[in-house]
């Protein structure tokens, strides 16, 4: 009997979950997220240009986690501000970074850009790849939560 009685209970449940409607979300203006997720790109390589680790830090939450070629991933935002600290605190080259694709629900945004490094007065294009960030919305300014990065030069034999 008690078997029963948890089927029409346990289908009872799953009909109305499944006839319920999703919460309606606000349309998401791709093209102006798109002008604010540049602006951000643009901001960590001027910082990162200006040697300002703090400001390239501001770019994260304080529980991001970003992967970086040939390193093991840096877990939170002091750890990564210690590793770009590290990674470009001799460079004289600069980077830029473009917005080439957006993906946006809710909260949340992934971004797939592109990077060039450039040589000092950017005569020159040294390295280039591809990266993808994922944004959240907090406190109503996007973060980046987790960022990978990989470059299209190929392997040194």
């Amino acid at each position: 009997m008690n078997r029963i009685i948890y089927t029409i209970v346990g289908s009872a449940l799953l009909l109305l979950v499944g006839c319920s409607k999703p919460s309606p979300t606000a349309a998401i203006d791709l093209e102006a997220v798109k002008v604010e997720i540049q602006a951000m790109e643009d901001a960590f390589a001027a910082a990162e240009k200006a040697k300002d680790f703090a400001k390239v830090a501001a770019y994260y939450s304080d529980d991001a986690i970003s992967y970086s070629r040939n390193e093991e991933p840096a877990t939170g935002k002091a750890a990564i501000q210690d590793a770009i600290a590290k990674r470009i605190a001799k460079e004289t080259t600069y980077n830029v970074y473009k917005v080439v694709d957006l993906f946006a629900e809710g909260d949340l945004v992934v971004e797939v850009g592109s990077w060039e490094e450039n040589s000092p007065l950017g005569e020159k294009k040294i390295n280039h790849g591809h990266y993808m960030s994922i944004f959240k919305k907090i406190d109503g300014k996007y973060l980046c939560i987790r960022d990978m990065n990989v470059t299209s030069s190929p392997a040194k034999p």
